[in-house]
């Protein structure tokens, strides 16, 4: 009888390449990006419904978050004309060539949007702008997990499953929040019901995803990434608990509970971006899901 072999690996090396980019610019892009998508989406729904004080915070919300995030995309990048190069072909297998074409169409839409509730004449204009946003916004929101999830690092790969559904509920509460620490206590009931769902459409689908991955999600719950991971359900339940209580009633619940969910959703990306930096150092997290796939298919 020979006894299983132990995992081991070529001097202990890393066996995945870490991703080189820059902490804050990505994660923060990410974070930035499912705030801009579900804002264009509520900001939408709050025209039609006719909450303005709403839909205002809303629409100036994506504007500015959909700008920040292309400029950290474009500062990771190093140099503007790379984004710009990128727009030389459409790859449809291509999640950043995608992605790229989604910002470029989503961009003005959004500023369009917010333009036309800082300038009367352009009402028009703003219209059509929340219109195409509000089309483009959950496409914008969930990109970004195909994204990542379309590489060989593991806690991120093996993920890709429900890495979107997670993105686009984080996405939700946050622009959720946005509402809630801005908008009149009268109009905020749509905001208080988007933080519901969205919270328990993320941190179910993360228990579905750790459940799934096996020995991969140990990252999502070791080191900085635990901590972040952690917090995001700290504040995730404390703000939808405030939105609940207080989203009709308290202007001062209200905004705490809106800047705690706004907080979650910043921690749960860049936990889950710092959770697939951890995995691509250990080679366990490689090889060992490896092994599992081809015993079952042995099987």
């Amino acid at each position: 009888m020979v006894p299983d072999a132990e995992f081991s690996s070529y001097y202990g090396r890393a066996i995945v390449k870490e991703a080189t980019w820059a902490p804050l610019d990505i994660a923060g892009y990410l974070f930035l990006g499912g705030l801009a998508g579900a804002s264009s989406a509520l900001a939408a729904g709050a025209e039609v419904t006719a909450r303005p004080g709403l839909a205002r915070p809303l629409k100036l919300g994506a504007a500015g978050a959909i700008s920040l995030s292309l400029v950290a995309l474009v500062h990771d990048l190093g140099r503007p004309e790379r984004f710009l190069n990128m727009l030389r072909v459409f790859k449809p297998t291509s999640p950043m060539s995608v992605g790229v074409w989604i910002l470029t169409a989503y961009s003005p839409a959004a500023l369009a949007a917010a333009a036309g509730e800082l300038v009367p004449p352009l009402r028009v204009l703003g219209r059509l702008g929340t219109a195409g946003a509000a089309l483009l916004g959950p496409a914008v929101a969930s990109y970004t997990a195909v994204l990542i999830c379309d590489t060989a690092t593991p806690a991120w790969h093996e993920g890709h499953r429900e890495m979107p559904f997670v993105f686009v509920g984080s996405g939700a509460s946050a622009a959720a929040g946005l509402g809630l620490l801005f908008a009149p206590l009268a109009q905020n009931s749509p905001a208080v019901r988007l933080a519901v769902i969205g919270a328990a459409a993320e941190m179910s689908t993360v228990k579905v995803l750790e459940r799934r991955i096996g020995i991969v999600a140990e990252n999502y719950h070791q080191g900085r990434a635990g901590h972040l991971m952690r917090a995001a359900e700290a504040l995730t339940l404390a703000g939808v608990a405030g939105a609940v209580r207080f989203g009709r009633s308290s202007r001062a619940g209200a905004a705490l509970a809106g800047a705690a969910l706004l907080g979650a959703s910043a921690c749960a990306r860049f936990g889950i971006f710092e959770a697939g930096r951890q995995s691509a150092r250990d080679p366990r997290y490689t090889v060992v899901p490896q092994r599992e796939r081809a015993r079952r298919e042995d099987a």
